[in-house]
């Protein structure tokens, strides 16, 4: 198989060109021939004019490219190497939905060939690869599973906005049905992955490296978020507890803030659906889940206890609210906690303006019903600086006092600028 890639007698196919899919796609097509898939159109004629949808990557990083971006199915029955990039986001009763995947395999599977290869890439349950995949693959090409196909499982480590950890020198997690096929699966990885593989046992281990990544990071952020509730009631700033308990060698600096996105703050149900399964309850996962899909609506109570305490009517309240993003310096609003603080407030019956310089405005009006206001209209009574995007980095306490009334609050969910602040109210987490 990856000789036949090298030579391009065979072609590798990215079934979904998202955060995930493109970069990989982008990067094998400096060695192979690659179909890009995807059912976006839209999006299709900007990766077709050297635009990447999500903005992360730049025009250069689409120059000298054997790819083609398709969303014809007839395109893709020409390649033999695929790979499933599609998103494993959660229904509105926090399980997982599996639709996109499951579509996608459909399609792969249409186009199946005797001898061809799946990867998944997609984060999924333990199990999920050959409990829910597999047999769909089965179904509708007619072929049999490792005799006639092989698959395999490489869980994708994509961080959107950063350029640090890129996919080049993060090493990357393979596995496959059987060791012959490992081989060839770890070969053509360790084409674009300089950084290195590690052939994981099974697929199901694979699988499960992926979810405990995300989900060791939800449940310590958990932990902070709850301390900065205990620290808030006894009056200490929790950053400063942070700073000093920091100077120990072993302690492992965490801190507390909104736990949106596509993999933190949606990995761990999917093993909390697979503990139901096993009529097993994770406390520790589900209890830090509650915790951490609970930060909105409490930092829009703590807002609105402080504004009581000035006698402002909540009727007349004013806030700014500074970034809807899921984190900082990308575009990406997937899940974003900062809409559970705008419908709090709203609850309230404050009024409420929302800016920020990477959302796009009809994405944001789309999926939570939210109008950016294209540029902060003071006086506010309250601004919180919710999501620390490079543009808000350089504000001092004079630019803030101008978008306040006199005695205005300063909401700083990050705590950056607890040290900048000292004549104008201010509180953190």
């Amino acid at each position: 198989m990856y000789n036949q890639l090298v030579s391009k007698d065979i072609k590798l196919a990215v079934v979904g060109l998202g955060y995930v899919g493109l970069p990989l796609a982008l990067e094998f097509a400096r060695h192979f021939s690659v179909i890009g898939y995807d059912i976006k159109e839209k999006n299709l004629t900007m990766l077709r004019n050297a635009v990447d949808p999500s903005g992360e990557l730049k025009a250069d990083s689409f120059k000298n490219r054997d790819i083609l971006y398709t969303s014809k199915l007839s395109d893709l029955e020409t390649a033999n190497f695929f790979i499933v990039a599609v998103p494993t986001p959660i229904d509105k009763y926090n399980k997982p939905d599996l639709h996109p995947l499951l579509s996608a395999t459909t399609a792969v599977a249409k186009v199946l060939h005797k001898g061809d290869y799946v990867i998944y890439e997609s984060t999924v349950y333990p199990g999920c690869t050959t409990e829910e995949c597999v047999p769909i693959l089965e179904k509708l090409s007619g072929l049999k599973y490792i005799e006639d196909f092989k698959v395999g499982y490489s869980p994708e480590r994509i961080n959107p906005g950063d350029a640090e950890h890129s996919l080049q020198n993060t090493v990357k997690i393979v596995s496959a049905c059987d060791d012959a096929s490992l081989d060839e699966v770890a070969r053509i990885y360790e084409t674009v992955v300089a950084a290195g593989v590690h052939r994981a046992p099974d697929i199901r281990v694979a699988e499960a490296a992926k979810i405990i990544e995300n989900t060791q990071r939800d449940v310590n952020i958990a932990l902070m978020n709850e301390l900065s509730i205990i620290f808030n009631r006894l009056g200490i700033n929790t950053y400063d507890v942070i700073k000093a308990a920091g100077t120990k060698w072993n302690f492992v600096q965490y801190t507390p803030g909104l736990v949106g996105g596509h993999c933190i703050g949606v990995d761990p149900y999917y093993m909390v659906h697979k503990a139901a399964e096993l009529k097993y309850h994770p406390q520790m996962i589900a209890s830090g889940r509650f915790v951490n899909d609970s930060m909105g609506g409490y930092i829009a109570k703590q807002t609105v206890k402080r504004l009581l305490a000035n006698d402002m009517p909540m009727e007349k309240a004013r806030v700014l609210i500074m970034g809807i993003t899921y984190k900082e310096n990308v575009s990406d609003i997937r899940n974003s906690k900062v809409a559970d603080i705008v419908a709090e407030l709203l609850s309230y019956r404050v009024l409420v303006d929302v800016v920020d310089p990477n959302a796009d405005p009809l994405a944001v009006e789309e999926e939570y019903n939210i109008t950016l206001t294209p540029a902060p209209t003071p006086k506010y009574h309250a601004v919180i600086i919710a999501v620390p995007h490079r543009e808000y980095l350089t504000l001092t306490e004079p630019d803030l006092e101008k978008m306040l009334v006199p005695n205005g609050l300063v909401v700083d969910i990050r705590g950056l600028f607890r040290t900048k602040i000292k004549h104008l109210q201010y509180w953190s987490l």
